[in-house]
């Protein structure tokens, strides 16, 4: 499975040859790249409609679009994506190779174009090479995108132990999601491999060192590995 941050929470997620995008925001200062530089993915994966995760939506209209069915709907008219795949909390779907798993995020939600519309749950994804089941499967490779949230012990309860992700992209920024210290602690009952900041950086207000993330995982006494990315840089996750 191979990453790419682009900044902000906005991900590429290349699974055996099927392509995800995940939350696609591309005016943050992380990324160097435009959304026409990057390839249209096979699927477009929304967390919620926040302008700063459904900025771009409508630059890949080929896309499929996965999101809670609200949400798939609103994109659908104000976008014009014809491919949708409308789902909801705790549901697994399959698309290409990959299988995507909707989890619940600890946030707000609403899109405003002139009116405010009802777009459903925030959520984020786990997304994987092999369909989660109650045996654990050493061999898969799982990635969760937590999308904006809280600290939750849903992560503690079901996402660790059941989902069972390798690697997880935490937002960071604290004022609107979790800062450094929750999402260290996030990554402890996570039990994973791998640990990658986001959300961070953008605005005034979510502006962070992510060391200090680095320094509050350690302190957890959690074996993850954190790796603060460069954007637009691919990291391959095995």
């Amino acid at each position: 499975m191979e990453l790419t941050w682009h900044g902000h929470s906005t991900w590429h997620v290349d699974v055996d040859g099927t392509t995800i995008l995940i939350d696609p925001f591309f005016d943050n200062p992380k990324t160097s790249l435009s959304p026409s530089d990057v390839a249209e993915p096979d699927y477009l994966l929304l967390t919620h409609g926040h302008a700063d995760h459904i900025a771009h939506a409508g630059e890949f209209a080929d896309a499929t679009v996965v999101a809670t069915p609200e949400l798939v709907g609103f994109v659908a008219d104000e976008f014009g994506h014809g491919d949708t795949i409308g789902m909801n909390i705790g549901g697994t779907v399959d698309i290409g190779d990959a299988y995507v798993t909707m989890h619940r995020a600890d946030h707000t939600n609403g899109a405003n174009t002139g009116y405010e519309y009802d777009v459903g749950m925030p959520a984020g994804f786990v997304v994987s090479d092999t369909k989660p089941t109650q045996v654990a499967d050493s061999e898969s490779t799982t990635f969760y995108h937590a999308g904006d949230t809280g600290l939750m012990t849903e992560m503690r309860d079901v996402i660790g132990p059941f989902l069972e992700p390798d690697a997880a992209a935490l937002p960071i920024g604290d004022h609107f999601t979790m800062g450094p210290w929750q999402a260290a602690v996030a990554v402890d009952w996570l039990n994973v491999d791998h640990a990658f900041p986001m959300h961070y950086d953008t605005f005034p207000p979510i502006e962070q060192d992510p060391r200090d993330f680095v320094r509050e995982v350690e302190a957890t006494g959690s074996s993850a590995e954190v790796h603060v990315l460069e954007a637009d840089d691919p990291f391959t996750l095995e």
